[in-house]
């Protein structure tokens, strides 16, 4: 009857509450259980990153884990910050730094054209696992704009809108982000397995 989501971001665990509201299961998340140690994010895909974070919490509360994983790929970079967005520019994780050099990496460059990318895994306690995948693409301008987000949103220009993520208000990036909609294909995936723990 329990479904763990395995993050400590309070944001993502808010948007995941919202979507997966399921009577009769309970969610909890890494911060109901405090002694878990966090999840090393050393695959290579964003589906590895996703699965391993699901797996090890799953069998390390012997519940069925939600994990996700998430990044920003930039097609003039060859995919470029992928995995490692959180992490681009190094130690410590810094948006600020992560902006300047991915503007320092496309300068001169004519194609901008990049995606928002989530990977949703569902694990049971066992290990076996499921994956869904969302998707948002866009374009990164030359300089910052708006104030909402965070990461890498203000230079992010949503396809068929004229605002960045960060000039969007929460409600509308919610509704057409990466994660929202890996998410709306998990409820339809999973609802009903869900439901039936």
């Amino acid at each position: 009857m329990k479904l763990i989501i395995a993050t400590r971001n309070a944001h993502k665990l808010e948007e995941i509450r919202a979507i997966f509201d399921f009577q009769g299961l309970e969610v909890l998340s890494a911060f109901d259980f405090p002694e878990l140690p966090d999840v090393e994010e050393d695959r290579d895909t964003f589906e590895g990153n996703a699965i391993k974070k699901a797996v090890e919490i799953a069998r390390a509360t012997r519940c069925w884990a939600l994990a996700d994983d998430s990044g920003l790929e930039v097609d003039a970079l060859g995919g470029a910050p992928g995995v490692y967005s959180a992490r681009y520019a190094g130690e410590p994780c810094s948006y600020e730094a992560n902006n300047e050099k991915l503007l320092r990496e496309l300068s001169g460059k004519e194609d901008r054209s990049a995606r928002f990318r989530t990977v949703v895994a569902l694990s049971d306690p066992g290990g076996s696992t499921q994956t869904v995948e969302g998707e948002c693409c866009g374009v990164i301008i030359k300089e910052l704009r708006g104030t909402n987000g965070f990461g890498y949103d203000p230079l992010f220009i949503p396809d068929g809108y004229s605002e960045t993520f960060a000039e969007l208000d929460a409600e509308t990036k919610n509704r057409i982000s990466h994660r929202a909609r890996a998410l709306r294909k998990a409820y339809a995936a999973w609802s009903d397995l869900l439901v039936g723990l």
